[in-house]
C-alpha cells in the first residue's frame, strides 16, 4: 500500500517537516490527566459505545459481520501461512488470491486470527495452529537489520523483484510503518499463544527502531528532526528523502513501539508535528501556541473544521487517524486531547459525506478504486497537505477560506466500509446505519466474506476486491466493539504503560 509521507524536497513547507519541535532548557509544568470533563471531552464516549455495541441489539449483526470478515481472511491465507494482499471475489467460484503480500498484510492476518478465537469463531487449538504456521513462515522470510522487506510472494516466501502482472522491477525496501504493523501482529500473537512467545521474542529481538531514527539536532533540525525515516532501500542502503513528521498519522504506531521497547527516546513523541508550523504552506493556517513539553519546545497547533478544533492528519483519511487506537488506547489515556480530536475527526468525515458533498453516505480512506486501481481517499480539509486526499476519484478539493464547491462537483465519490468500522467507538449508531445503507443500496456486502472494499456512490459500482489491510482493520474494530480490549493487552502493559502512557497523559492539544 502507498504510505502517507512528508516529502522533504517538495514545496515551500518542506522545512516544517523537521522544525516543529525545538529543544529548550526547561519543561513547563503539565497537570496530571483529568478524567472529569464536560460532555464530549472525555474518553467515556468510546467506552460506553463499545459496551452498548457488545451487548445491544446490534451485537448479533456485528458478530455476523465479523464471522464473514474472518472468512475473507481465511480465503486470503495461503498454504504457506501468510495473508495475501487482496482477493478478487467477482467470479462465481472461490476468491482469487493475489501473489504478493507485505508486512502489514501479514500482521493483519495474525491479529484477525487472535480476534477470531477471542470471539469464539475458531477454537483455541485452531488459533494456535494457524499462528504457528504463520510464525514459521515469518521466520523464513528474508530480513535486513531485523526488519522485513515490503513485498514477498505469499505462496512461498520469496522476495518479489518483479511486480505480478506487469513485471515492473521492485526494489527491496524496508518500510518503517509497514514493519510496525507486522510487529503489532506478532506482539498480539505472542500474548495470545504463550507457546509461541520464545520464538516471537527471538524474532523481535533484532527489530531495533533506532535504525529508522534520525536523532534530533538543535543546530540543524531539518537534517536532524528527531523523527523516523520512511525507510531504506536495501540494494543501496539509501534512505528515503523524507521523515514521518505528522503525529496524527498511522506511522505513529512505529513511534509508540520504539518508545515502548526503549529503542527510541521518549522525546521523539514531542518532535512530531500536530500541524506544520504557521509560517509554512499547508491546508489551513493553524492556530495554537508554543509550549514546553519535557524540555522540548512544541508547536501545539490545530485547525478549525466546521467550527471544531482538531489536530489534522496528513491527507484527511480515516485510517491515518484511527487505525492506531484500535490497539493503543489513546482516547482513554488522553481523553481531552486524543479522545476529543478523534471524535471531532469522525464528525468531520460524516458531515462531509452527508452535508458538503451530499453523497448520502460517508467514510473516506485509501481503498481500491471500484473501477480498478488504488487511491488515497479522504476529506481534504482534515489533512495538512495542500490538495490532500479527496473524497472522490475525480479529486474535487476544497480551499480554506473559499466557498465550498457545490455538491454537484463531487463526482465519482468513493466510500470504503472500513472507514465506518474505524468510527464505531465514536459514532456507533451512525456507523452501523451507514454500513447498512451501503449494503441495502449497493449490495456492498458479500454474503460469506463481508464488505467489499469500496463503492462508487455516484454510479453504484462496487469493488470486486477485498484487501487484507482493510479487512484487518474491520476485524480489529469489530473485536474492540464486541470484546473491548481483546487485542489491546500488549499495548496496555510493559513499556506501553510505563513509557507511552505518560506521554499521552501529558498531551495537551490546543483544541
Amino acid at each position: 500500500m502507498d504510505r502517507r509521507t512528508f516529502l522533504t524536497a517538495a514545496g515551500t513547507g518542506a522545512a516544517a517537516l523537521s522544525l516543529g519541535a525545538v529543544s529548550v532548557s526547561s519543561a513547563s509544568a503539565v497537570p496530571a490527566a483529568n478524567t472529569v470533563g464536560t460532555t464530549g471531552t472525555t474518553g467515556a464516549t468510546g467506552a460506553t459505545g463499545a459496551a452498548r455495541l457488545a451487548h445491544g441489539s446490534n451485537a448479533a449483526l456485528l458478530r455476523r459481520w465479523f464471522r464473514d470478515t474472518y472468512r475473507s481472511m481465511e480465503a486470503m491465507t495461503t498454504d504457506f501461512g501468510l495473508a495475501v494482499d487482496k482477493i478478487d471475489v467477482s467470479g462465481p467460484g472461490a476468491p482469487v488470491q493475489s501473489r504478493q503480500t507485505s508486512p502489514t498484510n501479514i500482521g493483519c492476518g495474525l491479529w484477525s486470527t487472535v480476534a477470531a478465537a477471542g470471539l469464539g469463531v475458531i477454537d483455541g487449538s485452531t488459533m494456535e495452529r494457524r499462528l504457528e504456521r504463520a510464525v514459521r513462515a515469518v521466520e523464513k522470510l528474508e530480513r535486513h537489520h531485523g526488519f522485513w522487506l515490503n513485498w514477498y510472494d505469499a505462496h512461498d516466501g520469496s522476495v518479489i523483484t518483479e511486480w505480478p502482472g506487469t513485471n515492473d522491477p521492485v526494489r527491496p525496501f524496508l518500510s518503517s510503518v509497514d514493519n510496525a504493523w507486522l510487529v503489532t501482529g506478532l506482539r498480539i500473537a505472542a500474548d495470545a499463544a504463550p507457546a509461541l512467545r520464545p520464538r516471537i521474542g527471538r524474532i523481535l529481538a533484532t527489530a531495533d527502531w533506532s535504525y529508522y531514527y534520525t536523532p534530533y539536532d538543535p543546530a540543524d533540525p531539518v537534517a536532524g528532526p528527531g523523527q523516523l525515516r520512511g525507510g531504506f532501500w536495501t540494494d543501496t542502503g539509501e534512505p528515503t528523502g523524507h521523515h514521518y513528521g505528522a503525529l496524527n498519522t498511522e506511522p505513529r504506531m512505529a513511534s509508540y513501539l520504539g518508545i515502548a521497547d526503549g529503542s527510541l527516546p521518549a522525546d521523539h513523541y514531542w518532535h512530531l508535528l500536530r500541524t506544520m508550523l504557521p509560517e509554512h504552506e499547508q491546508e489551513q493556517h493553524p492556530q495554537g501556541a508554543y509550549v514546553a513539553m519535557d524540555g522540548v519546545r512544541v508547536w501545539q497547533g490545530h485547525y478549525t473544521h466546521r467550527g471544531r478544533k482538531i489536530v489534522p492528519s496528513w491527507g484527511g483519511s480515516m485510517f491515518e487517524a484511527l487505525m492506531v487506537p484500535l490497539f493503543v488506547p489513546e482516547a482513554e489515556w488522553s481523553p481531552r486531547s486524543w479522545g476529543l480530536t478523534h471524535r471531532r475527526y469522525v464528525r468531520g468525515q460524516i458531515e462531509h459525506g452527508m452535508e458538503e458533498a451530499r453523497y448520502g453516505y460517508w467514510g473516506f480512506s485509501p481503498a481500491n478504486i471500484p473501477e480498478g486501481g488504488y487511491q488515497e481517499y479522504g476529506v481534504d480539509a482534515l489533512g495538512m497537505q495542500v490538495d490532500g486526499y479527496a473524497s472522490n476519484t475525480d479529486r474535487t478539493y476544497t480551499t480554506d477560506g473559499a466557498p465550498l464547491p457545490p455538491p454537484s462537483a463531487f463526482t465519482n465519490g468513493v466510500v470504503t466500509p472500513h472507514a465506518s468500522f474505524l468510527a464505531l467507538p465514536y459514532a456507533p449508531d451512525e456507523a452501523i446505519a451507514n454500513l447498512r445503507a451501503l449494503d441495502r443500496d449497493f449490495g456492498a456486502y458479500h454474503a460469506g466474506y463481508g464488505f467489499r472494499d469500496s463503492v462508487n456512490v455516484s454510479t453504484g459500482r462496487v469493488s470486486d476486491y477485498m484487501l487484507a489491510l482493510d479487512q484487518g482493520m474491520i476485524a480489529a474494530a469489530l473485536a474492540q466493539a464486541l470484546r473491548p480490549g481483546l487485542l489491546q493487552r500488549p499495548f496496555r502493559t510493559g513499556g506501553f504503560r510505563s513509557r507511552v502512557r505518560p506521554l499521552l497523559v501529558k498531551e495537551r492539544f490546543s483544541i
